[in-house]
């Protein structure tokens, strides 16, 4: 395969790679932003639950305490829904975490694939140029030998 084939490889993989990392980070963002929804209903959870704590001491029907503690088994329900629906964006967080590691990993192969080849050339170049100026003093050396005879 040739330098520029690897370097054009090499271009396309940093493409996917960057694509991946954007991935990650949209999913990373996106399960923060569930976290953040989740902690609102459980802070409001716990608010109606204290208006009913408060409205209780001052004294609540037993028909207000039926609806409060409906909408509080409600939002129970909900939270334990959340819950659940928190498991789709954790996994989704280390799928996109896995791509792109293997992404990287392929990125850094063929690095370090390119790099073993320009130094094999070099190696190559340089022992094509030491040949040369072997053969080269040489034929000085034969020619000088030559005239003096």
């Amino acid at each position: 395969m040739s330098e520029n084939t690897m370097l054009l490889l090499l271009k396309q993989d940093k493409n996917l790679e960057y694509q991946a990392y954007l991935a990650l980070v949209s999913a990373q963002q996106e399960l923060q932003s569930y976290y953040k929804q989740l902690e609102e209903i459980e802070r409001y959870r716990l608010d109606y639950f204290s208006q009913m704590l408060e409205r209780g001491k001052i004294g609540l029907s037993s028909s207000s305490f039926g609806h409060l503690n409906r909408f509080i088994v409600q939002l129970d329900k909900t939270l334990a829904k959340q819950h659940q629906g928190a498991i789709y964006f954790e996994d989704n967080v280390e799928r996109c975490r896995e791509h792109w590691q293997h992404c990287l990993k392929k990125t850094r192969s063929l690095e370090w694939l390119i790099e073993k080849c320009q130094k094999e050339a070099k190696i190559r170049a340089e022992r094509l140029e030491q040949k040369q100026l072997d053969e080269f003093s040489m034929l000085i050396f034969i020619r000088k030998q030559h005239k003096s005879y």
